[in-house]
């Protein structure tokens, strides 16, 4: 590659980007085509209107009525005005470059007769709502009567603008054209009537059909019924507040709905972080776990970002000279890597220069990638100095899955009625633990295994992150790690998690449970939570250490912290539990950094992927999630792992005949 190379090919994008498109004459237009002359003119016409007979020859009505059923973009150019952006009068509707590619996805999935589920995530100001809209407006009043839309935007105003933009269509719409071909009309019928005093329903009373507008802001506005056709628009900023949550609104919305041709639901929206309602539907979209397709639409695609360069040799040198730096002078710039990967995105030389323009008026790239995406992973990830690698965070979610067992943990034992359990007690139970498949927060994604004949010492790992007992308090966490794929130099992998709110002392004995049925794992109870803001502290003093201290008593394989060799030589008591400090953080998050960067594990759960894209590094250099996430899914992770690779010798295989009550092999698996 040169900088002759980067300009041939810089040339080549440029022409793809600015082909003829003329939407009446069809030429460059959606979807497949096919050329016919009519009464001398030229036409590219879609592939689907070849069925229809003499073509040619078809009176004008007709062939009008034929022409705007199969041809969406020249519809939307003939007859559908909206309001000019920049002022003056309306404008006939022509399709722009980011609104062809989500028609070309919308007409493909409606020619193939499949339902239309779409999630749109997207870079602003390209008019893809409006471009939605429209699409379901050319439905209702061209393809079938009686189809019902349901538009909710995320707030009030919002509904004002869609309410106006129908008006505008049907103001200048012909009247003709809502009636079949030789049906009677008048020319001052009404078009559109108002339902209701809030005028929130318009009825087309020739199509038979109704266009209702809410907000998510009002959630009783939003909800279904006998529709057909639903865009919620804006849905990654939706609210959630008490009695009504994003998910909720979206899926009363779509409820009905049946999954048939000409039936269509979009969810749209620029992105607002990672974890909530649209990222979860799209990282599901993207996975094919969910009947929407996933559509990306980045800046580049967009063709008002480009500018002019100058010197175009000198600017496609830099480019390359500097496609391996990972460094900046200033915050308001990206790296030479970076405007190299986007050059391999697909982005022209004139919209990189605009990028590295606009870029200089943002201090953190998180500001303007929130605002300019370059790609669904980026679009996601918009908030503070991202700690993790986001495409190798990205990677992860290869592993990832629904667990095979929910349940609980628990011994069948159980204490009499007024009695507290002593240690032997609470040792017999420890060795009579089962699993409860049904109603609990355990999530089993491979049960505990053993081989006949042999075990495989310091297999398992089980790591607590403590929070609190109020539903509004952090979560508490219990991660159990899989270190048998080491043997086979693998990354060890996540088998078995519980999240939920407790009392530490609860919590400790339901993961001691849970690391005496995977082989009495090592557990690790993270001990700072309980040191610095121990629920049980008394006038006595500091009862943290008693708390371990009586555990250690019951299970035999709780973590120590290591001890100094003056520690040993004063005989010091063994502080047990994993301390998070000023000094273990960085470690801990460093080795996590490298693991993830490697991919030296296996995650099976989403949410703690969606917990490292939202952890940040602040300005006073400390770590933690981005407001309104979480980490303790990710500490466990952290802790677990640098524990596994700094802290503990390879697993090792050893030939005995021991088998752990409640363990899975071949007879009990079943039981799981």
């Amino acid at each position: 590659m040169n900088a002759d190379n980067i300009i041939i090919e810089n040339e080549r994008r440029k022409a793809r980007n600015s082909a003829p498109f003329d939407p009446l004459t069809g030429e460059g237009s959606v979807g497949p085509r096919f050329q016919l002359i009519r009464k001398g003119e030229r036409l590219w016409l879609p592939e689907t209107m070849k069925r229809i007979r003499g073509l040619e020859s078809l009176a004008d009505e007709t062939f009008e009525r034929c022409r705007i059923l199969h041809d969406f973009p020249y519809w939307a150019a003939s007859y559908a005005y909206i309001k000019s952006k920049g002022g003056g009068d309306d404008r006939l509707f022509v399709l722009n470059r980011p609104q062809r590619i989500l028609v070309e996805r919308l007409e493909k999935i409606r020619r193939e007769e499949r339902p239309i589920r779409i999630l749109l995530l997207k870079a602003r100001q390209w008019g893809g709502s409006t471009c939605v809209q429209l699409y379901m407006a050319w439905l209702q009043l061209v393809h079938e009567k009686g189809l019902n839309s349901l538009i909710i935007a995320h707030q009030a105003s919002a509904t004002d603008e869609i309410k106006d933009m129908f008006d505008r269509l049907m103001l200048s719409y012909p009247v003709s054209l809502l009636h079949e071909e030789g049906e009677t009309y008048s020319d001052k019928e009404a078009k559109t009537i108002g339902v209701g005093k809030a005028r929130a329903i318009t009825r087309v009373p020739q199509r038979k059909c109704k266009i209702k507008v809410g907000s998510a802001e009002r959630p009783d506005s939003c909800r279904g019924g006998d529709y057909n056709l639903v865009h919620c628009s804006e849905v990654g900023i939706w609210k959630s507040t008490a009695g009504k949550s994003p998910e909720r609104i979206a899926r009363a919305a779509g409820a009905g709905i049946l999954l048939k041709p000409l039936t269509m639901i979009v969810y749209e929206s620029t992105a607002n972080g990672t974890g909530n309602f649209f990222h979860r539907e799209y990282e599901a979209a993207k996975k094919g776990t969910s009947q929407f397709e996933p559509l990306f639409i980045s800046w580049f695609d967009i063709d008002q970002y480009t500018m002019n360069i100058s010197d175009q040799r000198a600017f496609a040198e830099r480019l390359l000279a500097n496609k391996d730096s990972e460094g900046t002078t200033s915050d308001r710039e990206q790296p030479g890597s970076y405007l190299w990967w986007l050059w391999e995105k697909g982005a022209t030389l004139e919209a990189i220069a605009w990028y590295v323009a606009e870029r200089s008026k943002y201090s953190e790239h998180a500001l303007m990638a929130a605002e300019y995406p370059s790609d669904d992973v980026e679009a996601f990830v918009h908030s503070g100095a991202g700690v993790f690698d986001k495409y190798k965070v990205e990677d992860l979610r290869s592993g990832c899955r629904n667990p095979r067992f929910t349940g609980e943990i628990d011994s069948p034992l159980k204490p009499c009625a007024g009695i507290i359990p002593d240690k032997n007690f609470r040792k017999r139970q420890l060795a009579e633990v089962e699993f409860y498949s049904g109603t609990g927060a355990w999530k089993i994604w491979e049960p505990p295994q053993y081989s006949p004949g042999c075990r495989i010492e310091s297999r398992y790992v089980a790591v607590v992150d403590v929070g609190g007992r109020s539903e509004k308090s952090d979560w508490s966490v219990i991660a159990v790690f899989d270190r048998e794929p080491m043997l086979r130099g693998e990354g060890p992998e996540v088998v078995a998690q519980w999240r939920g709110h407790t009392d530490f002392d609860l919590l400790a004995w339901r993961a001691a449970l849970a690391a005496s049925i995977y082989d009495d794992a090592l557990l690790v109870i993270e001990s700072n939570t309980i040191e610095t803001h121990d629920p049980y502290r008394n006038t006595d003093g500091d009862q943290s250490a008693f708390l371990l201290n009586r555990l250690r008593d019951i299970y035999p394989n709780l973590y120590a912290r290591r001890q100094s060799e003056e520690d040993i030589r004063r005989g010091a008591p063994r502080k047990y539990g994993f301390h998070t400090n000023t000094a273990t953080k960085p470690l801990i998050i460093a080795t996590l950094v490298k693991v993830i960067r490697e991919g030296l594990y296996i995650e099976r759960d989403s949410e703690c992927v969606d917990e490292f894209l939202a952890y940040e590094r602040r300005q006073n250099g400390s770590f933690g999630a981005i407001e309104g996430c979480h980490d303790d899914l990710l500490m466990t992770r952290a802790i677990g792992l640098h524990i596994i690779f700094h802290e503990l010798p390879l697993p090792v295989r050893r030939n005995i005949n021991r088998i752990k009550p409640g363990m899975a092999g071949p007879a009990t698996l079943s039981s799981w």
